[in-house]
């Protein structure tokens, strides 16, 4: 799944690409894509908008319109964002599900390998209430984003699991207070996912299991720089191809050599040569180097 770099980069690359633009019409291959409103509807409400601005929150790409209105688009597991100066004639569009045409030409194809990403159309006034109600927790590069708060969340977010154990609705809930499982946590951070959340602990130099209310504050800062930096490299190099994330223009992102155990069982550590070891942590894949990772 596009995690905060690679939705990051996106949205970086709408700003300088469609900002200011109308859109022409909409071309609505597969309805169910659309959230909360008919096809119909979704065409009429988007036909003659202009593009304002782009942002971002947690995983979502926002999209705001001069009509008052807002798309948030979320690309989910296999979603692809595509700009185009002319709709590529000729090539297979068969994942090509919803198509902005833009009155200069040009035109935003949203593509969906399996079609669990979706938009949804919603007024930026109501965007604070919708983000309320999605609990998503802070964002990691925002200035305010400091090593303080970062403590603070943190023992927040554990007292909060430990009480969710000692009566837990689901026996899924066990586990839930490892600092890898947390890091997923969107109500904890937003926009970090499953690879950069291996990414981190294997920098930090700790375990994925480790209970998060045993860091001591050295080490609490070691996996808030790590963090931050990987995030930060991440964008730089405009995200991980670990499956079918590309860019706007339909490049592979260049951080995926940089990892260091995502995606890489049974292989050598590329510090030490133990090999990569693999659990199931909180139902994902996780991955872990047994000698730089002691604890």
């Amino acid at each position: 799944m596009p995690e905060l770099p690679e939705v990051e980069t996106i949205k970086n690359q709408l700003k300088e690409k469609i900002i200011g633009k109308t859109i022409k019409g909409v071309e609505v291959k597969l309805p169910k894509m659309i959230k909360g409103m008919e096809a119909k509807e979704f065409i009429a409400k988007v036909k003659g908008a202009k593009i304002k601005d782009i942002s971002r929150r947690a995983k979502l790409l926002i999209i705001s319109l001069s009509n008052g209105y807002s798309l948030l688009i979320h690309l989910k597991l296999t979603g692809q964002i595509i700009y185009c100066q002319k709709f590529p004639e000729g090539k297979n569009q068969k994942y090509s599900h919803l198509i902005y045409y833009f009155s200069d030409g040009s035109v935003l194809s949203h593509n969906d390998l399996r079609q669990l990403g979706y938009v949804k159309l919603v007024k930026t006034a109501n965007l604070p209430e919708f983000f309320l109600k999605e609990k998503f927790g802070p964002e990691p590069l925002e200035k305010d984003f400091t090593l303080e708060k970062f403590k603070e969340i943190l023992g927040k977010k554990v007292i909060q699991k430990m009480k969710l154990e000692r009566n837990p609705p689901k026996s899924r809930s066990a586990g839930r207070r490892r600092i890898k499982p947390l890091l997923m946590d969107q109500s904890f951070i937003a926009g970090v996912g499953n690879v950069y959340a291996n990414e981190v602990c294997f920098c930090a130099g700790v375990l994925p299991t480790r209970e998060a209310g045993d860091f001591k504050d050295k080490e609490i800062k070691k996996l808030y720089q790590c963090l931050i930096n990987i995030l930060q490299e991440a964008i730089r190099l405009r995200g991980t191809s670990a499956d079918t994330y590309v860019d706007l223009h339909g490049r592979k992102g260049k951080y995926l050599p940089k990892l260091k155990v995502y995606g890489r069982e049974g292989k050598k550590c590329l510090n030490c040569q133990s090999k990569i070891k693999r659990i199931v942590l909180a139902g994902r894949g996780t991955f872990y180097c047994p000698r730089c990772q002691l604890r």
